[in-house]
């Protein structure tokens, strides 16, 4: 694919943890034209009700198409799971969420036995276990809420024994479910990935819906007719605190220009 066939992407999530969908963008198609947007002033998503996360959801895609997006990727799976159908309905371009793509992976690699971590909201929704079942009926899924990973992930805390021990905590229950496959059902958790592994055990495969979308999205992209001739890629936040720019800037490895996203 050539350069100048890359669309506009706008990209949102409730903090820094939709940038693992940034890294994998910049690392399949290093050429794509991208906006993100980081809603850290009103994280975290995932205890919210589901009316304000579509009030919130919306507003964000509002941001991102004022800047020129042509396809939205929804990084945020409480997003996905509570406002992504509402999102779909409600706007007329392409908009990706990370739940189907997920699940549909977990699905097909897993001999039926899955396990799916993230926020109380996306827990709550039951969305992901609907989705691996369209895909493998016989699945049995097993979900667990985390709720602390996101502000520890926010922090900047991977490294923390106190982070160790929660991420045990929570990975216990599943653990003795037996499960074969785990779905990092949060885009924050994959800057949590090490510790996750090592948590669960080797042997079990984890699933990062970063990963899977991205696989989409560029699907889509090959079909598209040319896009934006010269690159861009912003950064926004709705709080842009210096911590947010220093786990990007991290995560990314490379340097980022944060801006304030105003609504």
């Amino acid at each position: 694919m050539g350069q100048d066939r890359i669309a506009m992407i706008g990209i949102f999530d409730s903090g820094v943890g939709g940038l693992t969908v940034v890294k994998e963008l910049r690392q399949r198609l290093p050429h794509a034209s991208f906006i993100y947007l980081g809603d850290n002033a009103r994280t975290p998503y995932g205890n919210r009700s589901q009316e304000i996360i579509r009030q919130y959801s919306a507003e964000d895609v509002d941001f991102l198409i004022s800047k020129g997006a042509t396809a939205i990727v929804v990084a945020c799976n409480t997003a996905s799971a509570l406002a992504g159908d509402y999102l779909k309905e409600k706007y007329d371009l392409p908009i990706f969420e990370v739940i189907t793509p997920a699940a549909e992976a977990a699905a097909k690699g897993s001999a039926g036995r899955v396990g799916v971590i993230g926020t109380r909201g996306t827990i709550g929704s039951g969305a992901y276990e609907k989705a691996i079942k369209n895909f493998k009926q016989s699945a049995e899924v097993f979900s667990q809420a985390c709720p602390l990973l996101v502000p520890l992930a926010e922090e900047n805390w991977f490294s923390r024994a106190e982070t160790k021990m929660i991420i045990r905590s929570y990975l216990q229950p599943l653990k003795v479910k037996s499960i074969d496959t785990l779905i990092l059902g949060c885009t924050h958790y994959p800057l949590l990935k090490k510790n996750i592994q090592a948590k669960i055990g080797n042997r079990i495969k984890l699933v990062d819906p970063a990963e899977e979308v991205i696989n989409k999205l560029v699907e889509y992209l090959a079909s598209q007719p040319n896009g934006t001739s010269e690159q861009i890629m912003e950064f926004y936040a709705t709080d842009p605190a210096a911590r947010f720019k220093e786990i990007g800037e991290g995560w990314l490895k490379e340097k980022i220009t944060l801006k304030k996203a105003g609504f």
